[in-house]
């Protein structure tokens, strides 16, 4: 289980993150909603070692990992799908698989068969380049990469941006496998309301660096959240 507490981030004077909390556990997705800019990457990034907290702690699998680097967190099985997917467009296809292998011993330092059950184009495109693939293939490479360290805890940040419908379904086709399999816990942004609707099981909504309004799923008022997500 992650268990972040009473996060506070600054970027400079910015007080981006205001006494922030989230949980992930096993078998279940936790969706973070909210405007652009309202903090969600930043929450994100401090999870994963990108961005150092001002205060408060975050606590994976009973040990304290707030002052450990990105890699070693990453060793310890978290891995995230960033904004804009950031894959290696110079880089094929597999060797982009390849990348996520760094975290793991050298002994399983192999792309699991999985990746190309879940994603079956990545098969027929491994000596394509990078960036030669549509947004979509490049969103489901990225996801596909993230796997690769076998991650216990998968973050995506806004994995549906600029993704044609068809992919979309296939994208939510995949985490929700994941999640069912029930060794692995996932924390979702997403701005697409009925994206986030049908897969969470836990939410929280952000504002101005805030949660206001989490909860189960099954008690999520949509009214109430919309309202924080329409301009």
């Amino acid at each position: 289980m992650l268990t972040a507490d009473g996060i506070d981030l600054y970027y400079g004077a910015s007080h981006i993150l205001r006494g922030v909390s989230i949980g992930a556990e096993p078998g279940k997705i936790t969706c973070v909603l909210g405007r652009n800019g309202v903090g969600k990457t930043s929450l994100l990034r401090a999870i994963v070692g990108l961005q150092a907290i001002r205060a408060g702690r975050i606590m994976w699998e009973g040990k304290d990992i707030t002052a450990l680097p990105t890699h070693e967190r990453a060793r310890r099985g978290i891995s995230l799908v960033p904004q804009g997917r950031d894959i290696f467009p110079r880089l094929t296809v597999q060797e982009n698989l390849e990348t996520g292998m760094a975290p793991l011993p050298r002994d399983k330092r192999s792309i699991p068969e999985e990746i190309f059950t879940l994603f079956p184009v990545l098969r027929s495109m491994l000596g394509r380049r990078g960036g030669d693939l549509s947004g979509g293939q490049q969103q489901q490479l990225a996801i596909g990469r993230a796997l690769v360290m076998r991650p216990r805890l998968l973050i995506l940040d806004e994995p549906t941006e600029g993704i044609q419908p068809s992919i979309i379904k296939d994208i939510e086709r995949v985490i929700r496998g994941l999640a069912a399999r029930g060794d692995m816990a996932i924390i979702l942004v997403e701005q697409y309301f009925e994206f986030a609707r049908d897969l969470a099981d836990r939410y929280v909504v952000m504002e101005r660096g805030e949660i206001v309004l989490s909860g189960e799923a099954r008690d999520m008022v949509e009214t109430d959240v919309r309202r924080y997500l329409t301009v």
